[in-house]
């Protein structure tokens, strides 16, 4: 009994002793996430290692079904190679999403940080969050296409100011709840700057939500990147994106199903491991 309490006591001590950070991705959750945004993550980077075929070309078998004349996961309705398709539109939607949400982020926190250290640049950041999110996501979305053309850069664009307001507010409340914390107040009576307090003393406090934010916001830009393109005005095509993709096979789900397969699979395993991500670092960070 003294041996198991003991062999217990360690696991714990070592367990506390780790990073919540990796702590989080041992659990079951965070392992679970870890590999399946890892499936689609290695499928996008390694594209042209794991298909032969174009993603572009064209051929006159078009809506095979899986394995036919070569093709993984058949052709769709112009006969390119759905397999190529799927996985080069994978690294379209990483490329964008990963550019777009941490460019948000960091915006989102300049604006934050401006805000917490002159009430006046406080109300101008507000009203900022304020205008960008009284615009829903996709007219938000048509506006900027219709500034810039479709293409990667507003999508980048889009999902970046959707992002801003989510960091900013994020990091606002946690300043204004740390810096009247007992060292913040502590740091202030000996005599430290509003800027280094901030920057030095609060700003490592206030990390581990927008840690968590980040997974929650990647899913959402996997969501609004695929909205974009199936309403075509995301990336242009024949360039494929997973949310042009299921839009192409919108007309063809009763004569072949298959054509939608892959891309609503990708996007599951991409939402799904985000997510997972997410939880598993907010469970492991509250504790």
């Amino acid at each position: 009994m003294t041996t198991l309490s003991t062999a217990t006591a360690r696991r714990v001590r070592k367990r506390a002793a780790r990073h919540p950070y990796l702590t989080a991705l041992t659990t079951t959750r965070g392992r679970i996430g870890l590999l399946l945004v890892g499936l689609v993550v290695l499928g996008g980077l390694l594209a042209p290692l794991l298909t032969a075929h174009d993603p572009t070309d064209q051929s006159g078998d078009t809506l095979l079904g899986p394995g036919g004349a070569g093709h993984l996961l058949g052709t769709d309705d112009l006969g390119r190679d759905l397999f190529s398709r799927v996985l080069y539109g994978i690294r379209a939607d990483l490329e964008v999403i990963a550019i777009g949400v941490p460019l948000g982020a960091l915006l989102g926190c300049a604006f934050a940080l401006l805000a917490a250290v002159h009430p006046v640049l406080d109300t101008v950041a507000q009203r900022l969050f304020d205008l960008v999110l009284a615009f829903p996501g996709l007219i938000l979305a048509l506006a900027i296409t219709a500034v810039l053309g479709p293409g990667r850069l507003p999508v980048i664009v889009v999902i970046a100011l959707a992002e801003i307001p989510v960091f900013g507010r994020q990091l606002r409340g946690a300043i204004i709840v740390q810096r009247e914390r007992e060292y913040a107040v502590a740091a202030r009576v000996g005599g430290t700057g509003r800027v280094r307090l901030l920057l030095r003393h609060i700003l490592p406090n206030c990390a581990d939500p927008l840690v968590v934010q980040l997974g929650v916001s990647f899913t959402i830009a996997v969501f609004l990147e695929g909205a974009m393109s199936f309403l075509g005005v995301g990336v242009r095509p024949p360039e494929p994106t997973l949310g042009s993709l299921l839009s192409q096979a919108l007309p063809y789900l009763a004569q072949a199903p298959f054509f939608a397969a892959g891309p609503m699979l990708s996007v599951t395993l991409l939402v799904l491991g985000f997510s997972l991500l997410s939880e598993a670092l907010n469970r492991e960070i509250r504790r």
